[in-house]
């Protein structure tokens, strides 16, 4: 595994937990299909929310959420819309959320959810 990957999958272990302790329902982790990966898929009361998760080492190339441009929002609204039609529920309301992890030298990750980012 690549070191990238690494600190990937550990952000988004820390990013699941975070959620769970703020009272969110984690339903899937690294969802797939052929277009792409969901980090998370949430339940909130009966709201959906689909989290990117975003994890850095520094800040020295921004702070993690900057990550999630216009295209790579597109992206997951899409991928959202496939899991939806592969999960047919009567959802109500949707949500896309962003949760930034930067790790720490020492301690616990600096953790920042970013509710309803796009």
């Amino acid at each position: 595994m690549r070191a990238k990957d690494g600190v990937g999958h550990y952000g988004e272990r820390v990013a699941a937990r975070h959620l769970e302790d703020n009272g969110l329902e984690v339903i899937e982790c690294n969802w797939r299909c052929g277009q792409g990966e969901i980090d998370i898929v949430a339940r909130e009361g009966g709201l959906i929310v689909f989290v990117e998760v975003k994890t850095r080492s520094s800040e020295r190339f921004g702070v993690p959420a900057e990550a999630v441009h216009r295209v790579k929002r597109n992206r997951i609204r899409g991928l959202a819309t496939i899991w939806l039609a592969q999960h047919p529920h009567p959802y109500g309301k949707l949500r896309f959320d962003v949760v930034s992890v930067l790790r720490q030298p020492a301690g616990p990750a600096h953790v920042v959810h970013h509710r309803d980012a796009f």
